[in-house]
């Protein structure tokens, strides 16, 4: 009897690290690929949303920098890190938002 639980035992400690590994682990990987994904493709002219909220479109952009510089509007610029920007909006996106103030 002894032998058989401890089979057992193995065999749902396999199927947790199988279902850890399915619900947990891969997707987090997944998240993390494409947000450097994201984060290599930034150009300029894109705009984005930062994880503070700010919507704007990049005016500068540097290979070596982890720094952009984003427009807000025609007259404020600000310097921030790659590592805020969550998402790359689709183009007009400042536009319709102005229109509809």
């Amino acid at each position: 009897m002894q032998q058989g639980s401890g089979l057992e035992m193995l065999v749902i400690l396999a199927v947790f690290g199988i279902i850890f590994y399915f619900m947990i682990y891969r997707p987090q990987a997944k998240r993390q690929k494409e947000q450097r994904e994201l984060l290599s493709n930034l150009a300029k002219g894109d705009e984005i949303l930062t994880s503070g909220g700010l919507i704007g479109r990049i005016t500068k952009v540097s290979a070596e920098s982890e720094n952009v510089v984003m427009a807000l509007n025609d007259n404020n610029e600000v310097m921030i890190s790659r590592n805020f920007v969550v998402a790359k909006l689709p183009k007009g996106t400042m536009k319709a938002l102005k229109d509809q103030q």
